[in-house]
């Protein structure tokens, strides 16, 4: 597959670990670009979700593409996310150009961007945090009925639905919840005279321009790989957003055709990730 030049990818609320990712075609998306730097901007892998012992082989290939970027040199920012909090300690980290942060000031031509997560702006998360851990379960068997749903339709020749969109883009509340959030995000943004806001985490992908009586603010949101398949591509100076189902050279590209989901257990996952982790180390050091 030819790979596409980009200068920043923003990739976030991936959820590795849960039945909802859509990995597969994450690492026909992954193989298909060629970053110089890549923003992982939280809920990469779903901890939350850890107990289910769900781990497909695909989940671990995206963990691999990922570490085949460091070991060439391609600077890689993860941010933290609610998902995976536990993160969190070891923000400051740095391994080459891999770096561990809450979050991200970039200089990207000129311009100041503030990139982090979201979840700071989330009361559920700040005051109920069992209830975002209950709905987090709700959210992941709304994505398995719909799964089924999808599969059916597909049987009755229809396309897929996404039930949570739908349902996202009904509720007041909802709808409410998440233009405060791009409002609050904004507006500190502009307190602060930072010219982008960069976040993910309500799995709304979006860029636009926001303003009130200080000034405005370039929002822009990654969206997520459970419903919207979206990221942040900044390329040749200017912020695009990449959809997923619009690339319909990448979905013809067939490179896991035989690859069928295989689970592994904590114990062997836990030894996957560290011969990576291992592997690339000792990359490094021999350099």
């Amino acid at each position: 597959m030819k790979k596409r030049p980009i200068d920043i990818v923003v990739i976030s609320d991936i959820h590795l670990g849960t039945y909802g990712c859509h990995a597969k075609e994450l690492i026909k998306y992954l193989k298909s670009i060629n970053p110089k730097q890549v923003v992982l901007n939280g809920d990469i892998v779903d901890i939350w979700q850890f107990n289910k012992r769900y781990w497909p082989k695909s989940h671990m290939k995206v963990v691999k593409l990922l570490m085949e970027w460091i070991t060439k040199g391609v600077k890689v920012h993860y941010i933290t996310g609610n998902h995976d909090e536990m993160m969190r300690k070891f923000s400051g980290f740095k391994l080459g150009s891999f770096s561990i942060v809450n979050k991200l000031v970039l200089t990207i031509h000129g311009k100041k961007a503030w990139i982090f997560h979201g979840d700071v702006f989330d009361v559920t998360m700040q005051h109920s945090k069992w209830l975002a851990k209950l709905g987090a379960i709700g959210y992941d068997t709304l994505i398995l009925i719909n799964s089924a749903v999808n599969f059916c339709y597909k049987k009755l020749g229809r396309g897929p639905v996404s039930m949570s969109k739908k349902i996202k883009n009904s509720v007041k509340s909802a709808v409410k919840f998440i233009n405060n959030f791009e409002q609050t995000a904004a507006d500190i943004a502009i307190e602060n005279e930072f010219d982008y806001v960069i976040c993910g985490h309500i799995h709304q992908p979006e860029i636009k321009s926001v303003q009130n009586d200080n000034g405005s603010v370039m929002y822009l949101n990654s969206g997520d790989w459970i419903e919207n398949l979206t990221s942040l591509e900044y390329v040749k100076g200017e912020w695009k957003l990449y959809r997923y189902e619009d690339d319909m050279y990448i979905q013809a590209y067939n490179s896991d055709s035989n690859d069928h989901v295989e689970m592994l257990e904590k114990k062997e996952l836990f030894q996957s990730l560290m011969a990576e982790f291992n592997d690339m180390v000792a990359s490094k050091v021999s350099k």
